[in-house]
């Protein structure tokens, strides 16, 4: 009888610790991010520069502490790709990254779709947002915007393990 009543308690605290497990990594982590008018989406000019705002509506936005590419964003701009090509910095070799699926307004995979299909472009928004990750705006041909933390070359380097390297700036002091 003993056997079977540890065997229970132990199935019981597993599915516990999968159920928390589950719950925190989907949602318990994320929070949205209060909207600044004016300041959310921003782009680095060609030939580099501080980020300029541009025009946008219905931003939506979450992120998390617990890692610095978690953020994602969704947003709706007037501006065409042809006026965006033509002003901002394009981003090298976009892959978005997947949101919780109760994040509705992204969904990386059509974006990535589109990205291939040329019907969207990405663009860099911030060079080390956090140290060796950088923002990246994509816009599609219809005015849907996406927006979402990634590694760059030094923040690979940092978090594999490798030498960083002269090229990467100073990691902050914690």
């Amino acid at each position: 009888m003993t056997g079977k009543v540890l065997v229970i308690v132990l199935l019981l605290c597993g599915a516990a610790a999968g159920a928390a497990m589950y719950y925190l990594q989907v949602y318990g982590f994320y929070y949205e991010v209060t909207a600044t008018p004016g300041q959310d989406v921003a782009l680095v000019p060609l030939g580099g520069g501080t980020p300029q705002p541009i025009a946008y509506d219905g931003f939506r936005a979450i992120d998390a502490d617990s890692s610095p590419i978690r953020y994602r964003a969704c947003f709706t701009t007037d501006l065409t790709l042809d006026a965006l090509s033509a002003g901002y910095e394009p981003a090298e070799a976009p892959e978005p990254l997947t949101a919780p699926a109760w994040f509705d307004c992204y969904d990386a995979t059509a974006i990535a779709a589109a990205l291939k299909a040329g019907t969207a472009r990405a663009y860099l928004a911030a060079k080390n947002i956090h140290y060796g990750v950088d923002r990246i705006v994509t816009v599609a041909e219809d005015g849907r915007g996406h927006v979402w933390h990634t590694l760059n070359n030094c923040g690979q380097k940092a978090y594999d393990g490798t030498v960083v390297g002269e090229e990467c700036p100073p990691r902050p002091e914690n």
